[in-house]
């Protein structure tokens, strides 16, 4: 299972950014894409995922509106456009592999495989 996570950096409050996650053939074939961030001081949290066979998109209720996955099967790359960012949103961003991918808490949080993170600043 390979994962990495790229395109974090410094955006301003109410920016826009879009990460990337660059998964194996495999791991976008057998695996739900998701996406978790981790706050300074706080426990890792699942804000998002897509499911490996129809796309299917489920997400937190702290992105819910402002943060859109989406996936290329061509480039087995999964995005995660975020958009109205806050400063609440800083964190270091992490792309998993997951075998559960849905709205409720576990759907979001459980995790088989997680990549390498990038960091997310929201700061004026």
């Amino acid at each position: 299972v390979q994962l990495q996570a790229s395109g974090g950096g410094l955006v301003q409050p109410g920016g826009s950014l879009r990460l990337s996650c660059a998964a194996s053939a495999f791991t976008m074939v057998n695996y739900h894409i998701g996406w978790f961030r981790q706050a300074p001081g706080k426990e890792r949290e699942g804000i998002s995922c897509v499911k490996r066979k129809d796309g299917t998109t489920a997400y937190a209720s702290s992105v819910k509106g402002r943060f859109t996955v989406s996936r290329d099967l061509v480039k087995n790359t999964v995005y995660l456009q975020m958009d109205n960012l806050k400063n609440e949103d800083t964190a270091v961003y992490y792309c998993a592999a997951k075998s559960l991918c849905s709205g409720s808490n576990n759907g979001l949080n459980e995790h088989a495989y997680l990549g390498q993170g990038t960091q997310v600043t929201v700061s004026s």
